[in-house]
């Protein structure tokens, strides 16, 4: 892995969710000044205790100017309930944009969890999709990663697989499982990665060992292309051009 000046400080967006808990803990263990952010601090009794917690309220861009304050990095695991296209709007898209926002133009690595499938039109999808168009329009260096099928994995499926492109749509395990730990390292790990910087891909398990080392993993693939606000390999089934007034609005003020 790439060196990097350490400790850095990191903000964890859904900090108390079952892959956020994980990513406060990994983000601790390797050394990073942690911020875990939650929407009542009595709500944070289960997070690491290395972690520091900061409230703020994700639909609420105000809220989280204390909290972004200082950052240099910022890993967004946060997720509606699959199916609720209100809640995916306001959380998976919402919480993106206003993180982006109360950061104010100031540039921080990235790491955004969304989902394998995200690019199957319809239903919540759609908005895990344009958060990651408004990461990749925001300037910010960013690893975008989209786990399979979470804890589903046979006890020795540990090894770590990228994947490009997004054509696994079953809707089921069939598409790939992966560890939730597993999860949280690829997220943190990114993070000082120079391979991972720019780089979308699914994130599944193989049966095998997990590496020691996820450099090589990431210097495998293929980076987005610049300029573009889609995955390099992903099929073009969602232009721009045809997304909703809001939507186009905010990707606009990014590239402004």
């Amino acid at each position: 892995m790439s060196t990097q000046t350490q400790p850095r400080v990191v903000l964890v967006i859904g900090a108390t969710g079952s892959v956020g808990r994980h990513v406060v803990a990994e983000a601790v263990r390797q050394g990073y000044d942690t911020r875990a952010l939650v929407r009542n601090a009595a709500r944070a009794g289960r997070l690491d205790p290395g972690a520091r917690t900061v409230v703020g309220q994700l639909t609420r861009s105000e809220t989280l100017v204390d909290a972004v304050a200082g950052i240099d990095a910022v890993i967004f695991t946060q997720g509606s309930l699959y199916g609720d296209a209100a809640a995916a709007e306001t959380v998976d898209y919402g919480a993106v944009k206003n993180v982006l926002e109360a950061l104010g133009g100031r540039k921080v690595r990235i790491a955004l969890m969304t989902s394998i499938g995200v690019t199957k039109r319809g239903g919540t999808h759609d908005w895990k999709r344009r958060g990651e168009r408004l990461v990749r329009a925001s300037g910010n260096r960013y690893t975008i990663v989209r786990p399979g099928w979470f804890d589903y994995n046979d006890a020795d499926q540990l090894e770590i697989t990228l994947l490009q492109g997004d054509t696994r749509l079953a809707g089921s395990p069939a598409d790939g499982v992966i560890a939730r730990h597993q999860i949280a390292r690829v997220l943190v790990d990114s993070l000082a990665s120079e391979a991972a910087d720019h780089l979308t891909f699914e994130l599944v398990a193989e049966h095998g060992p997990a590496q020691e080392d996820l450099e090589p993993v990431f210097a495998r693939l293929d980076k987005d292309r610049p300029g573009s606000v889609d995955g390099v390999r992903d099929q073009n089934n969602m232009p721009p051009e045809s997304e909703p007034d809001r939507v186009r609005a905010d990707l606009d003020a990014l590239d402004n």
